[in-house]
């Protein structure tokens, strides 16, 4: 018997694939086993022996990434030279409505990413809930722009051209009266 944080690194520490390192640790953060500064904690104190992949396995998941697809987008964001901003933050309107938790929000323009595998969204429950998202991102003014998970590796160029387009687009109309909340 060991802590979550204890032996999701531990774990992590055995495996060679980066992947599966990534979503060990996003997937134990995400259902709330522990949370990112555990983990890194016990990273700090586990020593130096196979600890470079969980290392760096972290570093997005400290940003707010909560998956493999989304530290690949979290990557791929760090490259376009656009403003930083935050991920899986929740946005409301100017009346203190929900609209979404964006997986990634730049604020400066209002502007929201979905990284939107078809496995999460296969389901017509699924399906319904991302199209109704996305009405309130219309219905808010927010320009967001969607993703398939495997274009991040496959296709990042492209996907980095659609970034700018779609920042450009945000950038050029005036900013909707939204805003984020971060968890307290």
């Amino acid at each position: 018997m060991a802590p979550v944080p204890r032996a999701v690194i531990d774990a992590a520490r055995r495996l060679t694939d980066e992947d599966e390192i990534q979503a060990m640790m996003a997937e134990s953060v995400q259902r709330r086993f522990c949370t990112t500064e555990m983990l890194a904690r016990e990273l700090d104190q586990a020593g130096r022996t196979g600890t470079a992949l969980p290392r760096k396995a972290l570093v997005p998941l400290l940003a707010g990434a909560r998956s493999v697809a989304e530290a690949d987008a979290w990557r791929l964001w760090r490259r376009s030279g656009l403003p930083p901003g935050h991920w899986n933050v929740p946005i409301f309107d100017a009346n203190g409505n929900y609209v979404a938790t964006a997986d990634f929000w730049c604020d400066e323009v209002a502007f929201a990413w979905e990284i939107d595998s078809y496995r999460h969204h296969a389901n017509l429950e699924d399906h319904r809930v991302t199209v109704a998202r996305n009405a309130r991102y219309v219905a808010a003014g927010i320009v967001v722009l969607q993703t398939l998970p495997s274009r991040l590796r496959t296709e990042p160029d492209q996907v980095l051209r659609e970034l700018h387009a779609a920042f450009r687009t945000a950038q050029a109309r005036p900013r909707p009266n939204v805003a984020i909340r971060r968890a307290a």
